[in-house]
């Protein structure tokens, strides 16, 4: 099997009932149905939820940040810790900030200047990163639309299903790797497809471009790719955008 991170996350986030209808409810905002809002400004042990979404208000403080089914919101200037949920998105407002962020059906999102310590990471859905975010650590998925929009990438993109758009001056240390999806994950994702990756105008790759199964991969004439290509051949480009496949 080629994706064993994401079997233990989605192990990891599909035990998080039990966990947490077995956890102190004294401890933190912690819930089993319902949302949890944590007060701007404020700050709790952790924020914790089954079926619900979590609020973290403007400038407020978390421990981990769980639910199962629901989504989750740090507003600009807040802070947690593991935002961590199974069918729901993950959102950081502008200059918030989480130490790592993992879905499994949903999106994980970045404002401006938000930052993420560790790894972003979902199943299926997509990855957005706004201008002057920064993942410390890997931007990996299996499928949904990756973008780095003058973002900050420190530890490389993985995906196996989705389209790549790298723009707006983005850096990418690590490089790009596209793994040939196998198994259990076609069966559940659906048919394997030919994924699209673009590296704009301005961006810098530093690192290896990866591919182990077919891509279409375009890299503007004004992009800087340090590393070497495996698997596929480049399409140069000029002007803002490649040519429409």
């Amino acid at each position: 099997m080629r994706f064993p991170r994401f079997h233990a996350y989605v192990a990891g986030l599909l035990a998080l009932p039990l966990a947490l209808a077995a956890c102190d409810m004294g401890s933190g905002h912690d819930k089993v149905l319902g949302p949890v809002d944590v007060a701007a400004g404020g700050s709790v042990s952790d924020a914790n939820t089954v079926n619900g979404a979590v609020d973290v208000a403007n400038h407020a403080r978390a421990g981990d940040a769980h639910t199962v089914n629901g989504s989750i919101h740090v507003a600009g200037g807040g802070q947690v810790a593991a935002a961590e949920t199974v069918n729901g998105s993950i959102e950081l407002g502008e200059h918030a900030g989480a130490e790592k962020a993992t879905a499994v059906n949903g999106s994980v999102t970045l404002d401006r200047g938000a930052t993420v310590a560790g790894d972003a990471t979902t199943v299926n859905g997509d990855l957005r990163l706004a201008q002057d975010a920064a993942v410390r650590g890997a931007l990996t998925n299996v499928s949904g639309h990756i973008t780095v929009d003058g973002a900050r990438v420190g530890a490389g993109i993985t995906t196996a299903n989705g389209d790549i758009d790298i723009s707006g001056g983005a850096v990418v240390d690590g490089g790009i790797k596209v793994k040939e999806s196998t198994g259990i994950l076609v069966a559940h994702l659906g048919r394997d497809r030919v994924p699209r990756i673009v590296i704009g105008p301005g961006a810098t790759v530093n690192g290896p471009l990866d591919f182990e199964k077919p891509v279409k991969l375009y890299i503007s004439d004004q992009a800087h790719v340090a590393g070497p290509i495996s698997g596929a051949q480049a399409v140069k480009f000029s002007g803002p955008t490649p040519p429409a496949s």
